[in-house]
């Protein structure tokens, strides 16, 4: 595995020079963790912040009554609790791999003071919290104004890029209810109806578009008064 190559490679590292990118595998150590493995809790003092290298995690809240709330799923490439950092220095939510993976983990210390010495890090580390910002307002959004079919059909455009007819979910179907802010019932009937109308059709994870134009009008729909 290189290392310099795969950290070029990730948005938060963009443009980085040979000597920058060696700083940071100074202070970054690569871990494996098993499936369900827990990374850090809720409420927990954030030592640092990860960098998905192979696997799947899944970050999410817990209810009061323990009801899972997926908020993410971060694939290879991706970070994931690097706001965490910052402020009162506490991991927001809970994470844990969806399956085994391998990660990158960067001190908190180590990268802060990287990040005081380098302005590109800075610029990047503040365009990537820009777009998670937008992606949680979206988020928001639509769990405000969206019912469970639309959302359903925006996460569908989303995962196709508007390109793909044929799409293969990433996750399980449970975990992906989880995601859209509804329950496995819920989320089975809606894809049936969708299945129904014509709009998609299923095969087990794999969901081909039939009418992209239509499930474009209901990603756009929003709830009845």
């Amino acid at each position: 595995m290189n290392l310099s190559v795969i950290l070029k490679s990730i948005p938060l590292f963009a443009g980085l020079g040979e000597a920058d990118l060696d700083a940071l595998q100074q202070i970054a150590r690569v871990r494996d963790y098993q499936r369900g493995e827990l990374l850090f809790s809720d409420g927990e003092k954030a030592e640092g912040f990860f960098v998905v290298l192979d696997g799947k995690v899944k970050v999410y809240k817990l209810s009061s009554e323990g009801k899972e709330r997926i908020l993410h799923i971060v694939h290879p490439g991706g970070t994931f609790a690097e706001a965490a950092i910052f402020g009162n220095g506490l991991y927001p939510a809970y994470a844990e791999p969806l399956l085994a993976s391998r990660l990158l983990f960067i001190p908190k210390d180590g990268f802060l003071q990287l990040l005081a010495s380098n302005g590109r890090i800075a610029i990047n580390m503040i365009a990537g919290l820009s777009r998670f910002l937008r992606q949680f307002a979206q988020q928001v959004e639509e769990l405000t104004f969206k019912d469970v079919p639309s959302r359903l059909a925006r996460y569908l455009l989303d995962l196709s890029k508007g390109k793909r007819m044929t799409v293969e979910l990433p996750i399980s179907k449970s975990q992906l209810a989880s995601n859209l802010g509804t329950v496995s019932e819920t989320f089975s009937r809606t894809l049936r109806k969708l299945s129904d109308d014509d709009l998609i059709r299923v095969n087990g994870k794999r969901i081909e578009i039939l009418d992209i134009e239509r499930l474009e009008e209901l990603a756009e729909k929003c709830k009845e008064a």
